[in-house]
């Protein structure tokens, strides 16, 4: 696909209107409440949905088309990852006359509240210091009951806090900022921050980010996708940043109790760590995830099992993963 970019004599994507992208795999059971309240989290928005599935099994294709028929269906014909559904659904706005202002990544168990996206895009260009602008906005994330904030902020992972999430875990160690990847200082969801990633179940992303960074990374097929782009992002001088105005339910997912989608993101997450360091570094990163990982296992955790066998297997990291 292709976003128009500031050298090319228009400001990227400023007239168009905002791509509503969702990707699903056997998502009919949550479709239709996220479909149901879309109009009044775009209200203020000119906006189209755009919807890539991976190949469901269920009737996911069929409610789209009966409770939104104007919405945009790419069907990939296999269940090809989340990263892949994002490029296919972005592919099919390269079309738009004006290009969109805008792409909103949403997962189909996000329920957005009123007013929600038009504070996450608005937000999207702000200058952030030393250059930096905010091209990925994103906002407070609570639990299905409506009422517990989800930590969904994230720092950069480094080994040191690696060994603090292995040691104390890492809820304790989120409250010192070089133990931990999560951001747990309540402070810090009460005021916009800036974040080094956030979890991707509702992003909003600007043009220019996207045609700075192109396409999302479909060799993760689930999990660090979205670390991945916001880091890369970061390079660019994106910033990623909580609109903590803007706020959605998620209903969540089941990577903390499937074995198998645990040691998905568990092998990206070091996969991830391995294309930005050296072997030295991704060596001491792997032991420390493993010591995570070997001492949940002890404490009789089937996923945490499953995930440190993954971790000692030769070549695990070189496989791509997939379904």
């Amino acid at each position: 696909m292709r976003f128009d970019s500031p050298a090319s004599g228009r400001p990227a994507g400023t007239a168009g209107p905002v791509a509503v992208l969702v990707v699903t795999w056997n998502s009919a059971k949550v479709l239709p409440e996220f479909l149901a309240s879309l109009p009044e989290a775009m209200t203020g928005l000119d906006w189209r949905l755009v919807v890539a599935d991976n190949d469901s099994a269920d009737d996911t294709v069929e409610v789209i088309r009966s409770l939104a028929p104007d919405a945009t269906i790419v069907q990939t014909g296999r269940n090809a990852g989340y990263a892949a559904g994002v490029n296919a659904a972005l592919g099919a706005c390269a079309d738009w006359e004006d290009g969109p202002r805008a792409a909103l990544v949403c997962n189909p168990d996000i329920r957005m509240r009123p007013g929600c996206a038009k504070l996450l895009v608005d937000g999207l260009g702000a200058p952030v210091g030393d250059g930096d602008r905010v091209g990925i906005n994103v906002p407070l994330l609570y639990e299905e009951d409506g009422r517990t904030l989800v930590h969904s902020l994230r720092r950069e992972s480094s080994v040191t806090r690696a060994l603090g999430e292995a040691v104390i875990g890492n809820r304790r160690a989120g409250r010192f900022p070089h133990l931990s990847e999560l951001v747990t200082d309540s402070a810090a969801y009460e005021r916009s921050t800036r974040a080094d990633w956030a979890t991707g179940a509702l992003m909003a992303l600007s043009a220019d980010c996207l045609a700075a960074c192109g396409p999302w990374d479909e060799s993760f097929f689930l999990y660090s996708e979205e670390t991945e782009y916001c880091l890369r992002a970061r390079d660019r001088g994106f910033v990623t940043r909580l609109e903590p105005a803007a706020s959605a339910t998620h209903l969540g997912g089941d990577s903390q109790v499937s074995p198998r989608l645990w040691t998905l993101l568990t092998l990206n997450r070091v996969r991830l760590y391995e294309r930005r360091h050296g072997p030295v570094a991704t060596a001491a990163f792997r032991a420390a995830v493993l010591l995570r990982e070997t001492s949940r296992a002890a404490l009789g955790r089937p996923a945490a099992r499953a995930a440190a066998a993954a971790l000692v297997r030769p070549g695990a990291l070189r496989a791509t993963p997939g379904p």
